[in-house]
């Protein structure tokens, strides 16, 4: 599968801040695109069939409490945080688990904003970094929180009748990015009444990314600066007017696979309940497109931008998927090879290791650890002590000084005394003698020894003696006794030959 392609200026300055923390770069990719879909999500729209759609990008990262999810939401501010000003400051918001709270807090950014010069600014960027809090909130209420989430991604009116006054927004622009544990995923997602809910379409709104875990670094290193100038003047573009965008002609090739594959997948090749969280893999391809034709300054989708926004909602269909079958809270993690545990050890001391610090942590003996590929080593002997000690380093690496003092004996490519010119003299090998050559003739088998009559167990019977003359009474037969087998003669010898299959027997 191929990875999702980190396009334009907000992937330029994805890959810049990634070697600086230690997340998963996807997580940061899709924090910052959610992010700058919330932005620009009220002037801009994607035209799909004749009908203007909304940019609303809504993604959920998936991950253990050690999987950096805060990191990658902090790290993807740092990448858009000031080209979008104070946007984030001031439309982020969370704790909203009723779909009248939901409404309410539109109902108050319409009338806040309704006699601005901009006039009404209905974006809200809903983050919810303990999404599955508001998930257990939600299962109480009867205003209709899922329903509301589902009209606010489709960028329907939300209307609440609950109050005095009836409140009635239009056109609001509604962005959730969330973060979950995959077990809680599993409960209130994947099963009891999270499977309602999937049917009914709340869940296939959302992209589900799972996050890798990545290395840890030793020391913590600070955000780089970004260059944040194409998106702040991507931003300006598009705020300045209303904007729809479009697929360009030569797209229209790969949008038409793309849908083909959507299809396929969910009524072909998945069951109804897996297919139910990704049934809305097209409406997420072009969304995510429209995102980034923006983030250029384009109202035109190119294939190239295309094919990139496919490669990341085709990574969240897997996913999804693995997360509806319950695999990502049973992944078993893959023990680590000899050679990584070495690796990993020599890091954390430094850069270098002798024998006695590597073979304990490793459970390798020393003698795999000098023959070990992609190590290097060199054997030393301090002034005052007793045996040589080898030292350890990674091949590619420097290697690690040598202290005063101390004598190198040997290394691992010569094997040899330092400082010795002439190649040590190798010993022959003794000379073999050939193995005797076995007769063609098998020995005959030994005839077997008779058995032993064994004496019955129990008490001897008492003997009656019967006068001289008179004839002994015929024994009877015992009853039930089988009759006595015929002696086996010794099988004949097999004739000893080259290619007997049973000679190995013999």
């Amino acid at each position: 599968m191929t990875a999702p392609i980190f396009y334009g200026p907000i992937g330029r300055a994805v890959k810049a801040v990634a070697d600086h923390t230690d997340t998963d770069p996807i997580g940061i990719y899709v924090s910052a695109l959610t992010m700058w879909s919330a932005a620009i999500s009220g002037s801009v729209k994607v035209v799909s069939e004749g009908d203007h759609r909304p940019v609303l990008v809504w993604s959920a990262l998936v991950g253990k409490s050690s999987r950096g999810k805060g990191k990658a939401e902090r790290a993807a501010r740092h990448v858009v945080d000031k080209a979008l000003g104070r946007f984030l400051a001031t439309h982020t918001t969370s704790g909203k688990s009723s779909g009248a709270s939901l409404i309410d807090h539109f109902w108050q950014l319409q009338e806040a904003t309704e006699d601005t010069e901009d006039g009404r600014d209905l974006r809200a960027f809903f983050l919810e970094k303990e999404w599955s809090e508001m998930l257990i909130r939600a299962k109480g209420d009867r205003t209709g929180y899922h329903g509301n989430l589902r009209k606010g991604w489709d960028g329907d009116a939300l209307r609440n009748g609950t109050k005095k006054d009836p409140q009635e927004v239009r056109d609001p622009s509604m962005v959730l990015h969330a973060h979950i544990t995959p077990s809680d995923w599993e409960l209130h997602i994947t099963k009891g009444g999270g499977k309602k809910e999937a049917g009914g379409g709340t869940y296939n709104r959302i992209m589900p990314y799972r996050l890798a875990s990545v290395p840890m670094q030793r020391r913590p290193k600070p955000l780089p600066e970004v260059d944040g100038d194409p998106l702040f003047h991507a931003y300006k573009w598009a705020r300045s007017e209303p904007r729809a965008i479009a697929l360009a002609p030569e797209a229209d090739d790969l949008w038409w696979v793309i849908r083909r594959y959507a299809s396929i997948l969910t009524e072909s090749l998945l069951p109804e309940n897996e297919a139910i969280y990704v049934e809305r893999t097209a409406e997420h391809t072009l969304r995510v497109a429209a995102c980034l034709a923006a983030s250029e300054r384009s109202e035109i989708i190119t294939e190239a931008m295309l094919h990139a926004a496919f490669t990341l909602v085709r990574r969240s269909v897997q996913d999804a998927v693995n997360l509806a079958r319950g695999t990502a809270a049973k992944a078993v993690r893959q023990p680590k090879s000899e050679f990584e545990k070495v690796r990993d050890r020599i890091v954390f001391l430094g850069g270098s290791a002798t024998t006695t610090e590597l073979a304990p942590w490793a459970k390798v003996s020393a003698a795999m650890l000098r023959s070990m590929p992609g190590l290097l080593w060199r054997q030393e002997k301090k002034p005052g002590s007793g045996a040589p000690s080898r030292r350890f380093w990674i091949e590619g690496t420097p290697e690690p000084a040598v202290p005063d003092g101390v004598t190198i004996l040997a290394r691992k490519d010569t094997l040899e005394p330092v400082g010795h010119k002439q190649p040590l003299p190798t010993t022959a090998e003794p000379e073999t003698a050939p193995a005797p050559v076995q007769s063609e003739v098998e020995p005959e088998p030994e005839p077997k020894k008779k058995a032993s009559k064994k004496k019955p167990k129990g008490k001897p019977k008492k003997r009656t003696t019967a006068p001289q003359g008179a004839s002994r009474p015929e024994a009877r037969p015992k009853k039930n006794t089988p009759a006595p087998a015929p002696a086996k003669a010794n099988p004949a010898p097999v004739s000893a030959i080259p290619d007997n299959p049973i000679r190995f027997l013999l």
